[in-house]
């Protein structure tokens, strides 16, 4: 195994815990960025591109079919095939967070139709579901099984809000364990069936499953009800003949205590099991390699790399497969950069030397999945988990259009808490939903008067319907207190001026002088 630092050209602000990667032909792209899409991106799917270890950003667009795909940090995602040896794929996206804290409960297809050296076209798909649709949720995983002939995806674990019902103003946006229900999906009729399990009591989240023919095996995992990290180890067993599916759990012994574990597969039979936490407060620096033959499952502990001093006294760590048995791991770098929430990137590499020097001619390009937002929360806390399931069957571009946020308006997120006006009556111990798309924290918008400042759409009494205006139109917006300023520094208009012909009469003055000329001669020969 072999650690390589590779450095964030730039918007490494992007690429915080809680993202996804997708794996297209060997190509990697990021999904699921910090904050709310912007013009240089509107689909806030980026290629990853590294090379001479450095690491840039590339935009990629949506086919005019498509759907609006919001980015989703912690949703589950896999690889959705005809049959388990078919080379064509398609991603399946389900649940996440918004850059809102708002639950999806909405599911995805997403595929790559055309690529070339200077755009790559996705095409996004909302499916719609019937039956026992699960609940919005995130930290969760899906995996497909194959059973004579036919496919299935399966759900499991995750968190979700606190029902309505069940809300009090001081734990509003408090979450909770999902309920330990095993969902299957059927995309050809687009149903779900919700199957309850003896074997699994207590619900779990940030775990790691993995996916071969028709057994998923579920370890790790964190429970909040207990608040712990038992060494689970559930193997799922999904039958799929002519009548109604069969699902089967049994317990197996030689689990391991983690949770955001990262898993990627490096042949057929064999994954490496890379990072977590033991703990609230403990990193796992141990690495496993997981055997599936014959319906088994084998874990061994395997020699862990040369963890570098700022990887081991990290308070924080996250990372993605990026596919072919190597690992992208992010670790903050608050004191160390100019930027508070950029990080520090590194490739693990879980091949052989022979192997690893192979990959890197054919492709120089990595990608990662992530966890939620560190300014979010505090180190080391449940919400900052991540998940990763890997399917067992599964798996030089130009330097133009790279994107670069400098180019952005600065849409840096600001405290949601302020007293943003004299008027001001947003209280975090008292506060409560007003706008439709509010969830846990109030709906705010910038001032553009000066430097800019935020202020609350609600202090501000603009309707729902204005808001949403104001958020779609690219327009400036004042509140309350600068918008007759603003009226009174603004520019009066430039009025443009006729230009007028001047009047010459001179004619007629000549005319009046001869007459005024021969009036005095005729009086002057009267009075002779």
């Amino acid at each position: 195994m072999s650690l390589q630092m590779v450095s964030a050209v730039s918007n490494s602000s992007l690429l915080q815990p809680g993202f996804s990667l997708l794996n297209f032909d060997g190509h990697v792209f990021f999904f699921g960025q910090k904050g709310w899409p912007k013009r240089s991106c509107p689909t806030g799917v980026f290629l990853l591109d590294i090379k001479q270890h450095e690491l840039k950003m590339k935009p990629t667009f949506f086919s005019k079919d498509s759907c609006y795909l919001p980015p989703l940090r912690y949703p589950a995602l896999c690889t959705l095939r005809s049959n388990a040896k078919s080379d064509e794929y398609q991603y399946i996206i389900h649940g996440g967070k918004t850059p809102n804290n708002d639950l999806s409960d909405k599911i995805y297809l997403m595929s790559l139709v055309s690529k070339n050296s200077k755009k790559m076209v996705f095409r996004c798909i909302e499916k719609d579901l019937g039956g026992d649709v699960p609940e919005a949720r995130y930290g969760h995983t899906i995996n497909v099984v194959h059973s004579r002939g036919k496919s299935m995806s399966v759900i499991f674990g995750g968190r979700s809000y606190t029902p309505l019902a069940q809300r009090t103003t001081e734990k509003w946006n408090s979450v909770v364990d999902c309920l330990p229900c095993v969902f299957l999906v059927d995309f050809e009729f687009g149903c779900c069936t919700s199957y309850i399990l003896p074997e699994l009591q207590d619900g779990l989240s940030f775990h790691v499953s993995i996916a071969r023919d028709d057994t998923i095996y579920i370890l790790g995992g964190h429970s909040l009800q207990n608040n712990t990290r038992c060494p689970n180890l559930y193997k799922l067993k999904v039958d799929l003949p002519l009548g109604s599916p069969a699902v089967t759990c049994t317990i197996l012994p030689g689990g391991i205590s983690v949770s955001s574990a990262i898993v990627t597969q490096i042949d057929d039979t064999e994954f490496v099991l890379v990072g977590g936490y033991h703990s609230d407060n403990q990193k796992r620096l141990v690495c496993n390699t997981i055997v599936l033959e014959d319906s088994k499952i084998e874990i061994v502990e395997r020699a862990s790399p040369e963890w570098t001093p700022d990887i081991k006294h990290c308070r924080i760590w996250f990372g993605c497969d990026m596919g072919k048995g190597s690992v992208l791991l992010g670790i903050p770098g608050v004191n160390k950069q100019l930027i508070s929430d950029a990080n520090y990137f590194y490739i693990l590499r879980c091949k052989g030397a022979e192997e690893d020097k192979e990959e890197e001619l054919t492709t120089q390009i990595c990608s990662q999945t992530s966890s939620e937002d560190p300014g979010d929360s505090t180190p080391f806390e449940d919400s900052e988990e991540f998940c990763f399931s890997a399917e067992a069957n599964s798996f030089d571009i130009d330097d133009t259009d790279t994107y670069n946020e400098d180019d952005e308006d600065d849409e840096s997120e600001t405290g949601y808490w302020i007293t943003c006006s004299t008027s001001c009556n947003i209280d975090i111990n008292s506060w409560v939903p007003f706008y439709s798309t509010e969830l846990n924290k109030p709906a705010m918008i910038l001032c553009s008067s000066g430097a800019g400042h935020w202020v609350h759409a609600q202090c501000m009494d603009l309707s729902e319907t204005m808001l949403l205006h104001l958020s779609e139109a690219n327009v400036k917006y004042f509140c309350n207190k600068h918008v007759d300023l603003n009226k009174g520094l603004q520019t009066p208009q430039k009025v443009v001026h006729l230009k007028k012909q001047p009047m010459k009469p001179l004619r007629k003055k000549k005319t009046m002088k001869l007459a005024t000329s021969t009036k005095k001669s005729f009086l002057r020969r009267l009075f002779e």
